[in-house]
């Protein structure tokens, strides 16, 4: 299952607008009953013109809920169409309390990083250095990257703690990441692991690394043919274990993170091991790339 995790309305506005339609509601009810038509199939089954079944499906894919793949059928290319969410979790704005602290890092805030080609990043502006160049990334304006793909290795950021005094009860981490081919590819499975205070905590599993056309939230430069846009996952942790989207990854508890490290910074680790089963890459969006307009967000809860 697939989650799409809003915390801040306007984050959501996409969805919001792309869910404003009792036709587009029929759409998503259909392919989730079907899972996946083609377009012909669709517009016969809703009874609607393939034209007006185009632009709605357009409108989908943009918000991110579908996703299209064209293929070779008897009469020509065929456009077949998939769920690629299915559950939005909508946070209203929580009254915050005097102990939940949040904060916000720039994907190119990381603190330590191994990184192999394909591989680089890039600011709103422009590449950092050049392709497929692990160099790049002690580049100083790495600092100032939106986006950050990699082969295999990691990405290490240190998140404040200012818990000291008190115990953590959970902590939830959201960002938007994905698989890394060479330009782009559907179909590209990626394990990607997490690591908190250097412990293993779980891993989630990647369907692809999507591009081919040119999403509207990305600079307008950025071509299409490269990662265009990712999966907004949402890591919390806490006294019952790890989960992923409400999923449980492991049972690493909130307590086991803390022990020995009460005034050291948290430490959050991205990656991909080359010995694993999927080895296919990671990219991170922030600011002005992907779907969501956010870097990595992380929210701490402490015992009152």
């Amino acid at each position: 299952m697939q989650v799409v995790y809003i915390n801040k309305l306007s984050s959501g506005e996409s969805i919001f607008k792309a869910l404003d339609s009792p036709v587009r509601i029929n759409i998503i009810e259909t392919l989730s009953e079907h899972n996946g038509m083609n377009m012909n199939e669709l517009a016969k089954h809703l009874n609607l013109t393939n034209g007006a079944v185009t632009m709605h499906i357009k409108k989908l894919e943009e918000a991110g809920i579908i996703q299209t793949f064209s293929n070779y059928a008897k009469n020509g290319i065929q456009k077949n169409c998939f769920l690629v969410e299915d559950k939005v979790l909508i946070e209203f704005g929580t009254k915050k309390e005097n102990n939940i602290y949040e904060t916000e890092l720039r994907v190119g805030q990381y603190s330590n990083y191994k990184a192999t080609p394909t591989c680089g990043m890039a600011t709103k502006e422009m590449i950092v250095g050049e392709f497929d160049n692990p160099q790049v990334f002690a580049d100083p304006n790495h600092i100032d990257a939106g986006i950050i793909w990699l082969t295999t290795g990691f990405l290490e950021y240190r998140i404040p703690n200012y818990t000291v005094g008190r115990k953590m009860s959970e902590l939830q981490i959201s960002f938007e990441i994905g698989s890394e081919a060479p330009y782009h590819k559907e179909d590209w499975v990626s394990d990607i692991e997490f690591y908190v205070n250097e412990m293993y905590v779980g891993y989630w599993q990647s369907p692809g690394d999507i591009g081919g056309v040119k999403f509207s939230g990305n600079p307008i430069w950025w071509p299409p043919h490269l990662n265009q846009y990712g999966f907004l996952k949402l890591l919390r942790i806490n006294r019952q274990g790890s989960f992923i989207d409400g999923r449980k990854i492991s049972d690493v508890t909130i307590d086991q993170l803390q022990e020995g490290r009460a005034e050291e910074p948290l430490l959050l680790r991205l990656a991909v091991d080359p010995n694993g089963e999927n080895p296919r890459g990671l990219t991170i969006f922030g600011q002005h790339f992907g779907r969501y307009e956010q870097g990595i967000l992380v929210r701490v809860i402490t015992e009152e």
